[in-house]
């Protein structure tokens, strides 16, 4: 009895070196003197996949994507420490309860919105598919689960609100210029990063004789182009210099910081930021317009044209009772 103790305790010994995770079937195993098979952790694989993705960056994803993974691994391993009060947890002992008390650790520990709490998931879920396909995990634990739908209601500057910006000049130059750049989304779409980089190259004539801008997206390393309609043109030449650049540099933080003074004066009440004017773009200027859905969805680079259906759908019931409220006069 006391030698069956000894190798037990010989085999646990061993395994705390040299294994990060094992539980009663290992110490047994090796008992036996029966290799064990290399199992996986849940953190070690997420780590591992982040690698992978890290050499992707430039290629097919963007820094900023792979340091989103990045902090959501923060959060995975916070919630592991939480839960089971260790660094890592064995890959092969995840089931579906994981995700739900997962869910859960970011709901009520971290705060977390539905959407933030939703992409850090969609994340993970990523990694756990790399598992399955690498053979490190049998069965997906998130076979049987269904994200919490939540859409943000798109916000953005109506007709009125557009033209009494436009309308409206600042003594100080700064701002003056910030409300310009911003106008001039308003009326190309474009995001922060191709504002900020805009080449005068990149506005070029097109197929038919009118000038178009024509940039590459940096959140989704595609090709942008958009026409350059009357408005923009007018304010693009307000700034034309000597150096390559269409407009001042500014950084982001800044940038939101002077609409928030920008949107006192005007009398706009909700959180006015550079990301509104491109659903400016899309709301006031295409869809109350009556562009075609589908086209907005390619001036807006988005790959699917459910994307923009799905942002944008209310924008057009909206523009719908508009026009019929009209026919009750």
């Amino acid at each position: 009895m006391s030698l069956i103790r000894t190798k037990l305790n010989q085999a646990f010994l061993f395994l705390q070196v040299n294994e990060v995770n094992f539980d009663v079937h290992d110490i047994y195993q090796q008992y036996k003197g029966k290799p064990l098979k290399k199992e996986r952790g849940v953190v070690e694989v997420y780590d591992m996949h982040s690698l992978r993705i890290k050499k992707l960056i430039g290629i097919d994803i963007q820094m900023v994507t792979y340091k989103k993974y990045l902090e959501s691994g923060k959060h995975l391993k916070d919630f592991i420490k939480h839960k089971y009060k260790q660094k890592d947890v064995k890959l092969k002992t995840l089931r579906s309860s994981f995700i739900d008390d997962y869910v859960y650790f970011l709901k009520v520990e971290k705060k977390f919105q539905q959407s933030t709490l939703n992409k850090a998931v969609q994340r993970f879920r990523k990694v756990i598919k790399y598992a399955v396909a690498e053979d490190y995990l049998a069965k997906d634990p998130f076979m049987l689960y269904s994200p919490k739908t939540f859409k943000k209601p798109v916000v953005f500057l109506s007709p009125e609100q557009l033209k009494k910006l436009e309308e409206t000049t600042f003594s100080i130059v700064r701002i003056q210029q910030i409300k310009d750049m911003f106008v001039f989304c308003c009326y190309t779409g474009l995001g922060f990063s191709e504002m900020k980089y805009l080449k005068m190259k990149q506005i070029t004539v097109e197929f038919d004789g009118e000038l178009w801008i024509n940039v590459n997206r940096q959140k989704t390393n595609k090709d942008f182009k958009v026409p350059l309609l009357p408005k923009a043109k007018e304010i693009m030449e307000l700034y034309e210099n000597d150096t390559d650049y269409v407009f001042p540099s500014v950084s982001n933080t800044k940038f939101n910081a002077y609409l928030k003074e920008i949107a006192n004066v005007v009398g706009i009440e909700f959180n006015l930021t550079h990301h509104i004017a491109r659903k400016t773009f899309a709301s006031t200027v295409l869809l109350y317009n009556d562009v075609p859905m589908e086209i907005v969805s390619k001036l807006l680079g988005h790959s699917k044209l459910q994307t923009t259906q799905d942002h944008y759908g209310k924008v057009v019931e909206r523009r719908i009772s508009d026009e019929m409220g009209r026919l009750k006069y």
